[in-house]
């Protein structure tokens, strides 16, 4: 496998929702800038034999065919997003008036995407999944 070396890898702002990323390859990560969000995957990593007397170490090889998408993550995202767009309807007041505050103009320390994203999940999840008939969210988190 090749060595990618990448001079910039920063691509996408972090206060907005990536639109770009790098491709992943068979042989792993790419160059390649391509538009789109990266869907959320995880790697299996592969043990390599336990030598007497030594740790057990694993293959850090990081390639396309240990790559598995993280289906969950993915749909939650997705219903997330659609709410987002839709302006956070069946929120508490409360929960608005916080949202607004997070997002306010001037904020000294306005949050990064993903920290955003964190808490809309977790709102959504607690408030508001349940009246899109979004309740196998709920189900697969009690079950894991």
């Amino acid at each position: 496998m090749s060595q990618i070396i990448i001079e910039n890898p920063v691509i996408n702002s972090p206060y907005e929702e990536p639109r770009r990323h790098f491709r992943f390859g068979d042989e792993g990560i790419t160059n390649e800038i391509v538009n789109g969000r990266r869907v959320s995957s995880y790697f299996i990593p592969i043990a390599r034999p336990k030598k007497e007397g030594k740790q057990l170490s694993f293959n850090t090889e990081w390639t396309k065919e240990r790559a598995r998408e993280n289906k969950f993550i993915n749909q939650v995202r997705d219903r997330v997003a659609i709410w987002r767009q839709g302006g956070y309807a069946g929120v508490t007041s409360t929960t608005r008036r916080l949202i607004e505050y997070w997002q306010r103009d001037g904020c000294e320390f306005p949050f990064f995407f993903c920290q955003r994203e964190a808490l809309e999940s977790a709102i959504y999840i607690t408030e508001i999944a349940h009246k899109y008939g979004d309740n196998w969210i709920q189900n697969q988190l009690k079950e894991d």
